[in-house]
């Protein structure tokens, strides 16, 4: 697992880092976490997703664990001081929901 500095939220769900990451012979700076689907900006509690998202993770390291390429954006498990990111947004979490992973 990588280790990267996150530099903007774009939404509730959706991040850049630096530096770039590199999967798949493919590179961009864009993350799509996995484990929960936040509103988008123009939806009722996506401004307050997005806040939430910036308070919990902008300027600071979070490590990432690839799963998939999806819409140019690295879909991957995050972790914050090894939380799960999605552990702080149960609001938002499918309640159908099983994953697997391979860390924790």
């Amino acid at each position: 697992m990588a280790r990267f500095l996150v530099t903007y939220c774009v939404d509730g769900d959706t991040f850049e880092v630096d530096p770039a990451w590199i999967f798949y012979y493919c590179k961009g700076n864009r993350i799509r976490p996995s484990g929960y689907d936040a509103p988008e900006l123009e939806n009722e509690g996506g401004e307050a997703a997005k806040q939430k998202l910036e308070s919990l993770i902008l300027g600071r390291e979070v490590e990432l664990e690839p799963i998939t390429l999806s819409y140019n954006r690295l879909l991957c498990y995050v972790y914050v001081e090894d939380v799960p990111l999605e552990s702080y947004f149960p609001e938002y979490q499918s309640k159908n929901r099983k994953r697997k992973r391979s860390r924790r």
